[in-house]
């Protein structure tokens, strides 16, 4: 199984990238939460420990998490740390500017490439 631990559902991932997760199983969204500035590091320990615990209870074989980076930070390291596989997408980020009556136009798109594991050192 495959958790996606982010603000991504899998519905909107391109099939390159489905397929790379589905190497791992069937994938599960868990909406990243938001988390708010003036959360303490208390607060995000608390956070972090009641999403690693429903992580957990999937029994995954890997997960992504992107998101607020404290949070992440928490969550893959304590997953790491577990013996979970912990993924990072790797994308290429292509820019696209133009000038549409007067106003700069900015367009991103993100190019799935692969998932990149987070380990232990």
């Amino acid at each position: 199984m495959f958790i996606n631990f982010s603000n991504h559902p899998s519905d909107r991932w391109d099939k390159s990238q489905l397929n790379a997760a589905s190497k791992w199983g069937e994938i599960v969204d868990i909406s990243f939460p938001n988390v708010d500035p003036a959360m303490s590091e208390q607060d995000i320990a608390g956070l972090a420990t009641e999403y690693i615990e429903k992580i957990l209870s999937y029994s995954p074989d890997a997960v992504m998490c992107q998101g607020e980076f404290t949070l992440s930070y928490t969550v893959i390291s304590q997953l790491v740390k577990k013996g979970i596989t912990v993924v990072a997408a790797c994308s290429k980020r292509v820019v696209n500017e133009k000038l549409v009556d007067g106003v700069q136009q900015k367009e991103v798109i993100f190019s799935f490439e692969q998932f990149r594991q987070y380990k232990d050192k």
